[in-house]
């Protein structure tokens, strides 16, 4: 797969994980989560997902831990979603220092997705 297609699908992957992990998944334990990045292998295959979770360290193990738990969910949803030949596994990993930019970028299309089109 060339790298531009690598890319957009990399995007693609990280807003459908970013909407159902803030809107779909219904866990008490899940505490507040953003995806900050998605990086999928040149085969399509595997998807590493870092996530930005807000919390004590026991909330943020425990969201990992959730998560980890939906990965196959997740995954099933993703295929549902996108038309890719091979619907990537799915690997989180907590991302440390999550990027301002990145936490503006994902509340603003948060915002635009839960307008109707007659809003917009």
């Amino acid at each position: 797969m060339d790298e531009r297609r690598t890319i957009r699908i990399s995007e693609a992957v990280r807003e459908e994980l970013a909407e159902i992990i803030g809107f779909e998944l219904d866990d008490p334990r899940l505490g507040d989560v953003d995806v900050t990045e998605v990086h999928v292998s040149p085969d399509g295959r595997h998807a590493r997902v870092r996530v930005g979770i807000r919390g004590s360290e026991r909330q943020q193990r425990e969201s990992l831990e959730v998560l980890d738990h939906a990965r196959h969910y997740l995954r099933h949803e993703l295929g549902v979603r996108l038309s890719l030949r091979h619907v990537p596994e799915i690997h989180f990993e907590q991302d440390r220092h999550p990027d301002a930019a990145s936490r503006v970028e994902f509340l603003i299309k948060r915002a635009k997705k839960s307008r109707g089109p007659a809003e917009k």
